[in-house]
């Protein structure tokens, strides 16, 4: 049976819940214990997959197919442990489930309410798994007084009450703001916190208090005192040149022991933090730098690319480089020439994205990439791009578009290159959609495999022919084209097995350029860099030699 640690965070919002639960989940495993980290979102959309990445950043997708808050990629990048369907869940979720209990009668004709049809349901679900790991670590978004979160903290109240005695704790991430008048830290909102916890029947056994300055013991001891913890669970949180030194910086002040003393585990086993110690010696340690260039369409916000972002991150760790990726806004591209922009990059990465805005720029990009010859990586949308930009330039086919954004009230009036998926195999059965059905989870979500072609520069950077990824689209390469574009030296590097689907191109004769229907970043750790990412930025090292 698993111990429960539930982190609830105070004061203001994104203090770095998930990055602290996701360090906690690497200090546990570094001890010998096997963790599973899960994320409870009050807000009531059914999840973030209908979400625009302006309102809530990236949207993180599993291998089951599930669209989940970005929070979980950070739980995957420290933890490596795959997230599943039953890693994510929103009021939206929990509502719906309850509302279609009642109308297939499940409650024998019952008053339904909040407690206990709600709470009953998420207590449900935190014990899914329950014999999965050693440690279920659950994060519960928003902050302690938000209205829309008091089903969950009651539903927890119940859970700890309904488990024996020592297997669950409570982790309360707060903040002590510093006064520069009075040069002092301030540890009113932290006990103010804490006192609303406890109003409504819980009380933190471990606190995380964020800091930009020095924690002196005497007000950690104040701490502890007025919120009713030991004086050694009062944990500075500073903030860090890099997320990955997390681990270890909680390490140091003593996150995982405070945790382990909390459910009374003794002696504890020690850690071994090699894997860490050499992350942050590939990141500290690096032996040169290249540039790259995101070309997006959300670069206002840098957490609707986390993934990509952090990916590059570890494609450097594995060339000990390191990476300055730079963003660039796709529409600036539909008004100026690109090339006074992308001049001194060493590489251009088009990652994925939705709607007609700034596709004419990425298309641009990716033209400039291959008539360069300077690397490129195409993720979703950018592959579809790239095949668009080499139909027209190459291929001949000047009207060249996709269906997600070419149709003009049901008339044809462009040569559909890039078409609206319908249907589609998942494991033994056919998956069917319609152009009008509804958005929510109506992609083609998940692990899928593909069969890449030998020689190829992607068999040769993933070191084999058979690989599986991460999808989340609605559209697809017309395979129809693809003898008269590779004709042109388009290549169709990789297909679904059942050779219908296109998952990879490259351009034959280029350095290196490719684009992927699916999403690598998705899986990439700093331990264990993405195979295409990597290769990514070894050929920028290439280039940046050159230069």
């Amino acid at each position: 049976m698993a111990r429960y640690v539930f982190i609830t965070g105070g004061v203001v919002s994104s203090l770095g819940k998930g990055l602290a639960s996701a360090a906690l989940g690497a200090l546990l495993q570094a001890r010998g214990f096997t963790v599973r980290l899960r994320k409870l979102d009050p807000y009531l959309n059914v999840d973030p997959g209908t979400m625009s990445p302006f309102e809530h950043g990236e949207v993180f997708v599993t291998d089951d197919g599930a669209e989940t808050d970005l929070d979980l990629g950070h739980y995957e990048r420290f933890t490596g442990v795959p997230a599943r369907k039953t890693d994510s869940i929103s009021s939206g979720r929990i509502y719906m489930n309850v509302l279609e209990n009642e109308r297939r009668g499940d409650y024998l004709g019952k008053t339904i309410q909040v407690v206990p049809h709600v709470t009953n349901e998420i207590k449900d679900f935190l014990a899914i798994g329950a014999d999965d790991a050693d440690f279920m670590l659950c994060e519960i978004g928003g902050t302690v007084g938000d209205i829309e979160g008091l089903p969950f903290f009651e539903a927890i109240r119940q859970f700890i009450h309904e488990r024996p005695r020592g297997q669950c704790i409570l982790m309360h991430l707060t903040l002590l703001p510093y006064l520069s008048a009075s040069g002092e830290l301030k540890t009113k909102p932290t006990q103010h916190s804490v006192k609303e916890l406890q109003s409504i029947g819980l009380a933190p056994d471990v606190l995380v208090c964020r800091s930009e300055h020095p924690i002196p013991d005497k007000e950690r001891a104040k701490i502890a005192l007025f919120c009713n913890v030991r004086p050694d669970a009062v944990i500075p949180a500073y903030d860090l040149k890099s997320i990955y030194e997390a681990p270890l910086a909680y390490h140091r002040a003593g996150l995982d022991q405070a945790v382990l003393d909390a459910f009374a585990i003794s002696p504890a086993p020690r850690p071994d933090l090699k894997r860490w110690e050499d992350v942050m010696d590939r990141l500290e340690n690096a032996e040169g730098q290249v540039r790259v260039a995101i070309v997006g369409k959300y670069t206002q916000l840098e957490d609707a690319y986390k993934s990509i972002a952090e990916a590059l991150t570890h494609g450097g760790m594995a060339n000990r480089v390191r990476v300055k990726a730079e963003w660039i806004d796709a529409e600036v591209f539909e008004r100026e020439d690109p090339s006074p922009h992308l001049e001194g990059f060493h590489a251009i990465l088009v990652p994925g994205g939705f709607g007609e805005r700034g596709t004419e720029g990425k298309i641009r990009a990716a033209q400039w990439a291959r008539e360069k010859k300077i690397p490129y990586l195409g993720i979703c949308l950018g592959m579809q791009m790239a095949v668009i930009e080499a139909a027209r330039n190459l291929a001949g086919l000047e009207d060249a578009g996709s269906e997600e954004f070419d149709l003009d009230a049901g008339a044809q009036r462009f040569t559909p290159v890039v078409y609206h998926l319908k249907e589609w195999v998942r494991g033994s059965h056919v998956e069917a959609r319609r152009p009008d059905d509804a958005k929510g989870g109506t992609m083609r979500l998940g692990a899928y495999e593909a069969v890449l072609a030998e020689g190829s520069v992607s068999a040769r950077a993933y070191g084999g022919t058979r690989i599986e990824e991460r999808h989340r689209h609605r559209y697809e390469v017309d395979i129809a084209y693809r003898d008269r574009l590779e004709g042109c030296g388009l290549v169709f590097a990789g297909m679904s097995p059942d050779g219908k689907l296109p998952e990879i191109v490259e351009h034959a004769g280029h350095p290196w350029f490719v684009g992927v229907q699916f999403h690598p970043e998705l899986k990439s750790k700093p331990f264990a860099p993405h195979p295409l990412f990597a290769d990514f930025v070894r050929a920028a090292v290439e280039v940046s030699r050159l230069v």
